[in-house]
């Protein structure tokens, strides 16, 4: 007789916990970004529409996204910050070089990002595109720390080689970073 209980209490948990919030009404008409035959993706915005952007990364409180960016002033990667909605875009690296993997520190006051802008104030020279597309390895990445506005850049972990592609732990109390210092 208890078996019985057990069970239907169970049945009664499974359905309950299923009971979720409905979900909102899409119309893919509305979705004019998306390709056909995508199944996996919904409710695409494009935030930029001049240049070429990549990498972007939201801020730990979700209200932020963080990006690099090659457009008008800027011939080489730099990095800017905007909002979700895709106002208020700014740029937040040097201005100088070429710089590529930004993040927000987890306060969002900070952000890391690698840059060459001290050893090439200009772009660095362009790698060899004949067999396709090559992200060049610079030995003058360096890794930088600001404060989300751009100002203050500081070194971090200064050394030759090149250093970048920094992820910042949840709690901001670790750091991993590709680095060829040692030759590899």
């Amino acid at each position: 007789m208890y078996w019985y209980l057990k069970i239907l209490i169970l049945l009664l948990s499974i359905y309950s916990c299923n009971q979720g919030k409905p979900e909102t009404t899409y119309k893919l008409e509305n979705d004019t970004l998306k390709i056909v035959g995508e199944k996996h993706l919904r409710n695409i915005k494009m935030l930029t529409d001049e240049g070429e952007n990549a990498e972007a990364y939201f801020s730990f409180g979700e209200d932020r996204l963080i990006f690099q960016s090659t457009h008008g002033a800027y011939p080489c990667d730099q990095i800017f910050t905007m909002n979700l909605s895709g106002e208020n875009k700014k740029i937040v690296s040097t201005g100088k070089g070429r710089t590529t993997c930004s993040y927000f520190l987890p306060d969002d006051k900070k952000i890391i990002y690698a840059s060459t802008h001290r050893a090439f104030a200009d772009c660095p020279p362009k790698p060899d595109y004949s067999q396709g597309y090559v992200w060049k390895v610079y030995k003058a990445f360096d890794l930088y720390i600001a404060n989300a506005d751009g100002s203050d850049p500081t070194a971090f972990l200064s050394a030759d080689g090149y250093d970048a592609e920094a992820t910042i732990s949840p709690k901001g109390d670790r750091i991993v970073f590709t680095s060829m210092r040692s030759g590899d």
